[in-house]
């Protein structure tokens, strides 16, 4: 990863003894970079000086009331416009000087977040019962999350930027800390932990932290866990689930493999794993940067493996594919999220070779349409006659075309359709990827007329 510029968040809060000092060390680090002060509407006279500092490079925000860590935090963020992010507190308890150390894993394209550990490094000793409160923060949050982090409550956290812009944060206070957290886990984000230094301050110093936070944070590490999450870490939750459902449409797809295969829309890549253990010349693509990321940490030393962004609303992006010779197109789930898709499936017939074949699998029945398509970003759900007309006008021919996964039509009509349900149940995405071989060996003797998905392979005619 190239670094242009790191963006530091420093929220203050009545920092008069330290504020300028904390500034300074953070300007002499060798990165480039932005810095953004969010004063938390201090009383002790920071606000004053914070008003008078006129630096290009530094930002500061006036908060008209005190709302907490949490809150500035928050605010600042949008603001951010560095590739990599980093939390920075007023006071001197951490070293600008070691960033360099939290931004490694992170530039090598080997982390996502970078957790500054305080309990590795060298550190001033003293607070026993602060340790402890940590300690059992840290174990139940590693229970429930699944993790092994030594120092969630550290405040040095290093992110990309554009992962930290996508957390769902709502805490106000010392809660964010933990929030953070989940959100990251809850992403199955690539965290490292790095020591660092750490000069812990005394509450004559001005340490703000309270016995009361302990409690605040347990509140918000509940609440984090249990929220909703977005369509899009949803989505995520449900393919990293359904393991037998991707091993399914493989052995689908497997027999009509060609020797040079372009997958589009290969998101975190549950499909592509299987697509490039068979050993064929594999064009990986997507055009969302997080999951292009992803794709080159899992497979960028595989010598048969190339991975472009292709954005399927942007036409042009086509032409880079036309000396490909690519004799086969595999298209999972993505058709329906193209509004124009007769004109993707055009563009399609110009990059594969003669004889060449398409396989695509799309939602089915119109009448399955619901909210919750929407929120997925559906434009529609398919017919066979509306897919094998726009297929043939396109100049393909069918060679397989079949209704698949029967008994997830009739749970999604019920669902999202009766019940106008917008999220996925993590419980019935485990039940069903327990039940899909039961599935596939009903529909290996049972042809039905509906399922909740069309399977085809279309040949481009010569």
């Amino acid at each position: 990863m190239e670094l242009n510029k790191l963006s530091i968040i420093v929220p203050v809060y009545n920092e008069i003894n330290t504020i300028l000092e904390v500034i300074k060390r953070i300007k002499k680090e060798k990165h480039k970079k932005e810095i953004i002060i969010v004063d938390d509407c201090s009383t002790d006279g920071t606000r004053e000086v914070l008003k008078n500092i006129s630096d290009p490079d530094i930002k500061v925000i006036f908060q008209e009331k005190n709302r907490g860590k949490g809150f500035a935090i928050r605010t600042a963020i949008p603001y951010c416009s560095g590739e990599i992010t980093i939390i920075q507190d007023a006071d001197l308890e951490y070293y600008p000087d070691e960033y360099s150390i939290l931004i490694e894993k992170i530039l090598e394209d080997k982390a996502d977040v970078v957790y500054g550990t305080r309990f590795l490094g060298p550190r001033r000793v003293f607070y026993f019962y602060h340790y402890l409160g940590n300690l059992i923060l840290n174990i139940i949050t590693n229970f429930l999350l699944d993790s092994n982090l030594t120092d969630l409550m550290t405040c040095y956290k290093a992110f990309k930027t554009s992962v930290l812009k996508k957390l769902n944060l709502k805490a106000n206070r010392f809660g964010i800390e933990v929030e953070i957290t989940v959100e990251v886990f809850k992403r199955r984000l690539k965290v490292y932990e790095v020591p660092i230094s750490y000069e812990g301050r005394s509450y004559e110093e001005g340490k703000k932290i309270r016995w009361t936070d302990f409690f605040t944070c347990l509140y918000w590490l509940f609440v984090s866990i249990l929220r909703k999450p977005d369509i899009e870490t949803e989505t995520l939750c449900r393919v990293r689930i359904l393991k037998n459902y991707n091993n399914f449409v493989f052995n689908l797809i497997k027999p009509y493999l060609g020797e040079r295969l372009l997958e589009l829309g290969s998101g975190i890549g549950n499909i592509s794993k299987f697509l490039v253990s068979i050993k064929k010349e594999v064009i990986l693509s997507d055009y969302n940067k997080e999951y292009l990321e992803i794709l080159k940490n899992k497979f960028i030393y595989n010598p048969y493996v190339r991975i472009l962004k292709i954005d399927l609303n942007d036409f042009s992006d086509f032409n880079k594919l036309k000396e490909e010779n690519i004799d086969t197109v595999i298209a999972i789930n993505v058709l329906e999220h193209i509004e124009n898709d007769s004109r993707v499936l055009e563009n399609l017939k110009n990059i594969i070779k003669n004889q060449g074949k398409l396989i695509l699998l799309v939602p089915a029945h119109k009448i399955l349409f619901s909210n919750f398509d929407k929120e997925l970003g559906h434009f529609r759900r398919y017919s066979k006659k509306e897919l094998v007309d726009k297929l043939n006008a396109n100049g393909f021919y069918i060679e397989n075309l079949k209704y698949i996964n029967f008994l997830s039509a009739i749970g999604w009509f019920f669902v999202y359709k009766l019940l106008k349900r917008k999220h996925f149940s993590i419980v019935g995405l485990r039940i069903l990827n327990l039940i899909i071989p039961i599935i596939i060996l009903i529909e290996k003797y049972i042809k039905f007329g509906f399922g909740l998905s069309i399977f085809v392979v279309a040949k481009k005619n010569a």
